[in-house]
């Protein structure tokens, strides 16, 4: 059934378990991530980049995506994860998403709430709900300090503040934020070091549930952790994408002789990238979470 992501996360919240966010590209992916979602009675998000994709291509991920969240027999949001403009938005809104991703951080704060509440106020007038990040997720992180981390390419990733969440979420009226406390998106260069003193005080300020962004890599203990004070979405790309190619490889390297028309190749790689996502909603205490608790 398809939902919007404050459904999802308000439970999630509630019992104190994450749900695994995934970005896919194509139908096959999504299909097997709902296969395991269901095999295991958990809620899942899966989560389109409209940069990643033509116009076109867009709109047929968008119908793909709502398609099978209309038929999954579990709760399934369909969200857009890290649009930076309103046209964006309102694309994937008309498309059929359920839930949305403003990402303002990088703007002066003031900024952040205006664009993000000029969001807020279009999706939920068209029953759509709304993420939005505050601090910054930067890439590919080096070290890290209480204040902010170095990523590999230059990138800094600034640390959420809890005064300024309590006004910004006062003020956009938004459904769920994106906080920074240590991780960083694509693969880690060293182990990263989660503040989760900061995260426990941001979630007992904050009056909607949190997400982490850059949750590929991280390690288990931390992610746990990270989930018991506060976290509720977890968003994860790397790590099933390394898992597709990797039982890719393995597969072409056994094989004596290859044929272009043998399928056997991506099956193998889809049930690869299938155990690491059963990994996923394993690790965020998702399964046998549905129904919900009234």
């Amino acid at each position: 059934m398809l939902v919007t992501i404050s459904e999802i996360l308000n439970d999630a919240r509630k019992r104190k378990y994450a749900v695994p966010a995934f970005d896919c590209g194509d139908y096959r992916s999504a299909k097997a991530i709902i296969e395991v979602a269901e095999e295991a009675e958990a809620p899942v998000i899966l989560m389109g980049l409209y940069s990643d994709n033509t116009p076109e291509q867009f709109e047929y991920l968008s119908k793909d995506l709502t398609g099978l969240a209309k038929t999954a027999k579990v709760p399934v949001c369909i969200h857009l994860d890290h649009a930076t403009d309103f046209e964006t938005i309102k694309t994937a809104i008309d498309q059929g998403y359920s839930s949305v991703m403003i990402d303002a951080s990088s703007k002066p704060f003031k900024e952040n709430i205006r664009i993000t509440k000029e969001v807020t106020d279009y999706a939920h007038k068209h029953g759509v709900s709304v993420e939005a990040e505050l601090g910054h997720v930067g890439d590919g992180v080096v070290g890290s300090s209480i204040e902010s981390s170095r990523g590999a390419s230059g990138h800094d990733s600034v640390y959420t503040d809890a005064l300024e969440m309590k006004q910004f979420i006062a003020e956009t009226e938004v459904d769920c934020l994106a906080v920074s406390f240590g991780t960083s998106h694509g693969v880690y260069k060293c182990e990263p070091e989660l503040n989760i003193e900061l995260l426990e005080k941001l979630n007992e300020e904050s009056s909607v549930p949190l997400v982490v962004h850059g949750g590929s890599g991280t390690p288990d203990e931390q992610m746990k952790e990270a989930i018991r004070n506060g976290i509720t979405k977890v968003n994860i790309f790397s790590d099933i994408q390394k898992a597709f190619f990797t039982g890719m490889r393995d597969f072409l390297n056994s094989q004596d002789n290859l044929s272009l028309w043998n399928q056997a190749g991506y099956e193998y790689a889809i049930l690869n990238m299938k155990k690491e996502v059963r990994n996923k909603f394993e690790l965020c205490m998702t399964v046998g979470k549905c129904p919900y608790e009234n």
